[in-house]
């Protein structure tokens, strides 16, 4: 017997992407192996590389972008001593919604010893989009963690400008279980003018937070060694063993540009997908 949907409730829901990621990863005789992988959804994982230093991660959204009511979940989690370059095969498109948020959930766990780099290609909010995105970091005190995460609200190559929409970052990071690290960003109506403001990004609408960790005054100094060189905006400061780099710029291409140098000072090398 098929069941009817009774409201436009169920209806949209019934026709919003939903995708789930699970990777956990060990360290084996020198390599880092996946012991358990799972995939849901619109959302798939692959393994392009056998790098014997790091394994390599591509989250894949088959839905090809995300909309109001979509939900997409990734946790990875590395054991002692593993090694993983995490990104995306693209820029990951959040399109108008009529109502309800895009939501993002991402929970990551580095173990002992263990390495990660997370470092997908940016997020692209368009004209009246609703995102809705929380990080969660959990790493062991002898871990190495590299995040970086970009966002453009708006594409201006393309005429595009997002005028109004919603978009709620909240990062939490803890090291051991201690909060070490929280921040929250919210934008709300009509972005565009705010945004305009010079307390704000000064008509930048292209932005990027990356934590490094450990980290000290040597992180601080390979990146503010560029001065110039940068397109946009950027700022380090670093306080117990964790630095933080903001980057403002006013369009994407200038973003990526100065990502792509603090990550090369940091000693990073984006993935391969970043440059094709």
């Amino acid at each position: 017997m098929v069941l009817a949907l009774h409201s436009s409730a169920e209806i949209f829901a019934a026709n919003r992407a939903t995708g789930h990621i699970a990777l956990h990863l060990a360290a084996s005789a020198g390599r880092t192996r996946r012991t358990h992988v799972h995939e849901d959804g619109s959302l798939r994982v692959r393994f392009p590389n056998a790098d014997a230093n790091a394994l390599e991660a591509v989250i894949v959204n088959t839905a090809g972008g995300m909309t109001g009511g979509d939900r997409f979940t990734v946790e990875i989690a590395l054991g002692s001593g593993a090694s993983l370059v995490a990104g995306t095969v693209a820029a990951e498109k959040i399109y108008r919604s009529t109502g309800s948020d895009a939501e993002v959930n991402i929970r990551l766990d580095v173990g002992d010893g263990a390495r990660l780099a997370w470092l997908p290609q940016e997020t692209i909010l368009f004209d009246r989009a609703r995102l809705s995105r929380r990080i969660d970091v959990d790493f062991a005190d002898g871990a190495a963690l590299l995040l970086a995460e970009a966002v453009v609200l708006g594409r201006t190559a393309m005429g595009e400008a997002m005028n109004t929409g919603f978009f709620s970052d909240h990062w939490r990071v803890r090291r051991n279980g201690k909060l070490v690290f929280a921040d929250s960003a919210r934008l709300h109506g009509a972005i565009a003018d705010k945004l305009a403001q010079p307390a704000v990004t000064a008509g930048g609408i292209a932005i990027a937070t990356v934590l490094i960790a450990p980290a000290g005054e040597d992180t601080l100094a390979a990146v503010r060694a560029l001065g110039e060189q940068f397109e946009g905006e950027v700022g380090i400061s670093a306080w117990n063993e964790i630095a933080v780099a903001r980057l403002c710029a006013k369009e994407g291409a200038a973003l990526r540009h100065d990502l792509i140098a603090v990550l090369a000072a940091l000693g990073a090398s984006v993935p391969r997908l970043w440059l094709n």
